[in-house]
């Protein structure tokens, strides 16, 4: 029987800590996040690897070390309102509820949205709705967010996302694709957003972000 607990303390101390990660809170929420429950059981003995794990036909888990600094990067406080898309199977979505007040996390893919629902009831993470749509439209619904968290690479950060902050929220998304592809922050403030780059992240894209290509004679 593999020591998932050794392996998850592990994980911590050689791919996150290493990595320029230092908030507590980060940390903590990696160590008490099951990550083996997130991922298809066939796959459960290689949930702690260096690497990237596929949950379902072209749909990733994000590798450790990019998502603990992402999640750093975006400053989350307790009483946060938080936005994840792309929830995928609720791995990143339970690490939210660690750090965050309440957290919406919304996926296109409704087979998808059936298994984190079912995970994270089930191990209690009690302050995370799973909903269906279409990412890049986001959910206004419960909009304004003092948060929004991209799950994985984007081409481009639709308008529509960040017209859901509100004034002072944030927007953390990785844009672009490959080794070139850079984490972003971006701050609304009175209306206006500001963006800096941060760090280079090579992770599997989400689908549905792709720039619109206008016709050129």
């Amino acid at each position: 029987m593999m020591d998932f607990e050794s392996a998850r303390t592990k994980m911590v101390d050689n791919q996150i800590r290493t990595t320029d990660v230092t908030s507590h809170s980060v940390l903590q929420a990696f160590l008490s996040v099951p990550r083996e429950e997130f991922v298809p059981a066939n796959l459960k003995p290689i949930a702690y690897i260096d690497d990237d794990i596929e949950i379902a036909p072209g749909r990733y888990l994000m590798e450790a070390s990019p998502l603990a600094k992402l999640l750093q990067l975006a400053h989350i406080g307790k009483d946060d309102l938080v936005l994840e898309v792309g929830c995928g199977t609720g791995y990143v979505s339970a690490l939210l509820s660690q750090l965050a007040g309440s957290v919406v996390s919304l996926d296109a893919d409704e087979d998808l949205c059936a298994r984190a629902s079912d995970v994270l009831s089930r191990l209690g993470y009690d302050n995370v709705a799973v909903v269906h749509g279409e990412m890049e439209k986001g959910y206004p619904a419960e909009a304004p967010y003092d948060l929004i968290f991209v799950n994985g690479a984007v081409e481009e950060v639709p308008a529509e996302l960040l017209e859901q902050l509100r004034d002072g929220g944030r927007l953390v998304a990785v844009v672009g694709y490959g080794n070139a592809a850079q984490a972003r922050l971006l701050v609304k403030e009175r209306g206006t957003v500001s963006e800096g780059s941060h760090f280079n992240a090579s992770v599997k894209p989400l689908p549905g972000f792709r720039r619109e290509r206008s016709f050129v004679f």
